[in-house]
């Protein structure tokens, strides 16, 4: 896996990943950039969560079971100090769809962190990361 970051101009770079994808990423007013991008621990909030909705989705659909959305909240907070590192990220999943039993996406969200998403078990080796669910039927 590759990604390429390339400044643009002042705290403007576009990332470009390997699959050929890109995203413009900013810093904000106060550092120099212009608000045009995504902030870069914006982008891992984006990273932990897409992970992880990939798991819950794939396993609940791998289960047969009929999910029509899944949406992710991340929240996250950082630390007061200079590396302003996060302390804690909450992944909380609000899963639609038909019959669908809260034990089985429970399962979904247990086994995305704790065996399968890349990403929240890395991060989990520094950070406070914590999951919840929702189950709404549709």
């Amino acid at each position: 896996m590759q990604a390429t970051i390339k400044w643009v101009d002042g705290m403007m770079f576009v990332g470009e990943t390997g699959s050929g994808h890109a995203v413009v990423i900013d810093g904000p007013p106060d550092h120099g950039g212009r608000n045009m991008g995504i902030r870069p621990l914006e982008l891992l909030l984006l990273g932990v969560g897409s992970c992880s909705s990939i798991d819950v989705v794939q396993i609940l659909q791998k289960g047969r079971n009929s999910v029509t959305d899944c949406v992710t909240q991340v929240t996250a907070e950082r630390v007061d100090a200079i590396p302003s590192v996060f302390s804690k990220i909450h992944l909380h999943f609000i899963v639609s769809g038909h019959d669908l039993k809260p034990a089985a996406v429970e399962r979904a969200v247990k086994l995305s962190a704790e065996k399968y998403c890349s990403a929240s078990i890395m991060l989990g080796k520094a950070v406070d990361i914590t999951h919840d669910f929702e189950v709404i039927e549709v």
